[in-house]
């Protein structure tokens, strides 16, 4: 017992090293108070930096946990273990900002980093976000669940106060500690479980098209919150995009206004807690805009699947929704009648859904590269 114990804490103060090192970028953005945006996306903020097409950007960002709530950063994260010196001085920073930041209309609880502007991206275009590099920023990241968040609500049969069922609390925060383990990254979950790290930015967006009442995360006109994903991208929480996957967002305004966030070390398909492990990360991007090549709705692109996206309020519109931008891929993209497009969706297309906990749904079609013979 006192061996595996000991084990168990070398894997959990180990440090997250034995990693490639970091990649070169032309850009660095810190996620400094005068960089960030809380809780939306401006449509119409000066850019905290502008590149050209092609440039890379490395880019800082600080998760909502720890640094949003009303408690003092060391207080708060010290009574869950965490060391004053495994504390960012960003978080602390953009906590101290709080007060001087309007939340009237932006309820979302992101911390966004930018907005970063591309010279060449115009109204029509496509925005390519190649993703090169995710790395954590902390050794520890958080959890929530409960009957106030996730896809187990209050109305969930079984979960209401009183209720026989599953017995789940109002609310309950979890912190893990991350660490290297046989060469791999790990959430030390418990003494027994590890869960594979897999970081990746839970929200990646451009500004949105003219936000108004009665639309998804929408309460004032012109102010879109971040908890919706719509056709900008935004708060996708698309576990498939890693290092290595590349995202295409449809431009609406000029210079695309570029923004990421609500960074993530893991999460399940669903995010049925309502948050995944959140936890800051720094990453690396290469932005190009392709012109003449526009979107209805955000695509991404990894090395083994081609990725479209259904989003609505109702999980079978978004269904319905993905369904259609996969049958409209393999027609222009590769070909195929709508019908014989159809029938190769229900054969070898998978649909997932990708979260279901953020006022509009998001599903995920994942299209193998495979089937796609080379010559």
């Amino acid at each position: 017992m006192i061996a595996a114990f000991i084990v168990l804490l070398l894997a959990v103060v180990a440090p997250l090293g034995a990693q490639r090192p970091a990649a070169a970028a032309d850009h660095f953005l810190p996620s400094r108070p005068e960089n960030v945006q809380w809780g939306w996306f401006p449509t119409d903020k000066t850019p905290v930096l502008t590149i050209r097409s092609g440039q890379t950007v490395r880019i800082d960002t600080i998760s909502h946990h720890g640094s949003t709530q009303d408690q003092d950063p060391v207080a708060f994260l010290g009574s869950f273990g965490i060391k004053p010196e495994e504390i960012l001085q960003d978080v602390r920073d953009f906590w101290a900002s709080r007060k001087g930041r309007s939340r009237e209309g932006n309820l979302g609880v992101h911390v966004l980093t930018g907005p970063i502007a591309i010279t060449e991206a115009e109204p029509g275009d496509t925005l390519e976000v190649q993703i090169l590099e995710l790395t954590p920023r902390v050794p520890y990241g958080f959890n929530t669940g409960g009957t106030n968040a996730g896809v187990l609500g209050r109305e969930y049969p079984g979960t209401t106060a009183g209720a026989p069922g599953l017995g789940l609390p109002p609310d309950t925060r979890f912190m893990y500690r991350t660490a290297t383990e046989n060469g791999r990254q790990v959430v030390v979950f418990s003494d027994r479980i590890r869960v594979p790290l897999a970081p990746f930015m839970g929200t990646l967006a451009v500004a949105p098209p003219d936000p108004m009442v009665g639309q998804p995360g929408v309460t004032l006109p012109g102010i879109q919150s971040s908890r919706p994903p719509g056709e900008y991208g935004g708060n996708m929480d698309l576990k498939d995009l890693i290092a290595g996957s590349t995202l295409y967002l449809p431009v609406f305004r000029r210079g695309a206004l570029f923004y990421a966030g609500d960074p993530h070390g893991v999460q399940a398909d669903g995010e049925v807690s309502g948050t995944a492990l959140e936890q800051s990360l720094t990453g690396v991007f290469r932005f190009t805009v392709r012109k003449g090549r526009p979107l209805r709705s955000p695509r991404a692109e990894t090395p083994t699947h081609y990725i479209l996206m259904g989003i609505d309020t109702d999980l079978d519109r978004a269904m319905r929704k993905a369904v259609e931008e996969a049958v409209n891929f393999l027609v222009q993209e590769k070909g195929l009648t709508p019908d014989r497009a159809y029938s190769l969706a229900s054969l070898a297309v998978d649909f997932h859904v990708a979260e279901a906990v953020d006022l509009t749904q998001l599903v995920a079609a994942r299209i193998p590269k495979s089937l796609f013979l080379t010559n």
